[in-house]
């Protein structure tokens, strides 16, 4: 029997996106699988991002279709030009994206810190290092005003980030954005912990690195963006900020486990750096899309 679609109200709404969702029941009204799709705005109009989950049992039995079909009529239905998802390699996700037109256009190399094996020596030798004409700072949740402006100026770094094939846009960053971003992880719980690098010529941001970490200070912290802008690039800014960022992260966070980061596999400038830093490989993730 073919399972019964519900729409749901979803409070997953921020700043510069809203989400659908959607149940999908079987015919004695138990949940079997759940899809949203995330809308962008700020420079991301042409957008979605799919999430579907169907439960193990329920599988091969026309729900994920279901959900992908009533999804991707709300991507037309919102004019959008793209629809994305990502599956683990390997998944059963995986298997089903690609059966129904999904392309593969993004490989994605998830790695961990284990905060247990870090050699702080090593780490300290890094963040010591002098950088000529650049010094290191850093704040926890909102940006201070006094560096807003120029925080917000730094997010060009991530325009020419690899993407491979990936419709990814151009996001548009302004000093109500990084604000609200670093509300939405206060909202939810978390602590968000940024380091910047400064041009000391001027004062003005040229790469940052941020980091969030569970409101219990427990699990693994999740690292964000790290970027720098191309005109400052070349000065190994960007392992300085990212070896700043774990050195805070091991000394304030005693029961933090580890700290998690995922990078394209194209992006071998900012592997290297992790793989520099310890970070262990843990599993792969490949990214597609639907075009409409």
């Amino acid at each position: 029997m073919s399972p019964h679609i519900t729409p749901l109200t979803d409070p997953a709404h921020g700043a510069h996106s809203r989400r659908l969702a959607w149940l999908a029941s079987d015919a004695d009204s138990i949940p079997v699988g759940t899809a949203f799709l995330r809308l962008f705005d700020g420079g991301q109009e042409h957008l979605a991002e799919l999430t579907l989950h169907v439960h193990p049992v329920e599988r091969r039995q026309g729900v994920g279709s279901r959900l992908l079909d009533t999804a991707v009529a709300a991507a037309r239905d919102n004019a959008r030009r793209c629809v994305v998802a990502q599956a683990e390699a390997g998944s059963p996700g995986n298997s089903f994206l690609s059966a129904r037109g999904f392309r593969k256009v993004l490989t994605l190399r998830f790695a961990r810190l284990p905060l247990a094996d870090v050699d702080t020596t090593a780490l300290a030798e890094i963040i010591e290092r002098p950088h000529s004409g650049y010094r290191l700072a850093s704040w926890q949740g909102t940006v201070p005003d006094d560096l807003a402006q120029t925080f917000a100026a730094s997010r060009r770094a991530m325009d020419d980030m690899p993407m491979d094939d990936t419709d990814y846009g151009t996001v548009a960053w302004d000093v109500d954005r990084v604000r609200a971003a670093a509300k939405a992880v206060e909202d939810r719980g978390d602590q968000l912990h940024t380091v910047v690098a400064i041009d000391t010529s001027d004062d003005s941001i040229t790469g940052f690195t941020e980091l969030v970490v569970p409101g219990n200070g427990k699990g693994d912290g999740q690292h964000y963006g790290t970027g720098v802008l191309p005109e400052h690039r070349g000065h190994g800014l960007g392992r300085w900020m990212k070896a700043e960022a774990i050195r805070q992260a091991h000394g304030h966070y005693p029961d933090l486990g580890g700290l998690l980061t995922d990078t394209a596999d194209s992006n071998t400038h900012m592997r290297h750096i992790s793989d520099s830093l310890g970070y262990v490989p843990t599993h792969t993730t490949l990214q597609y899309q639907l075009d409409l």
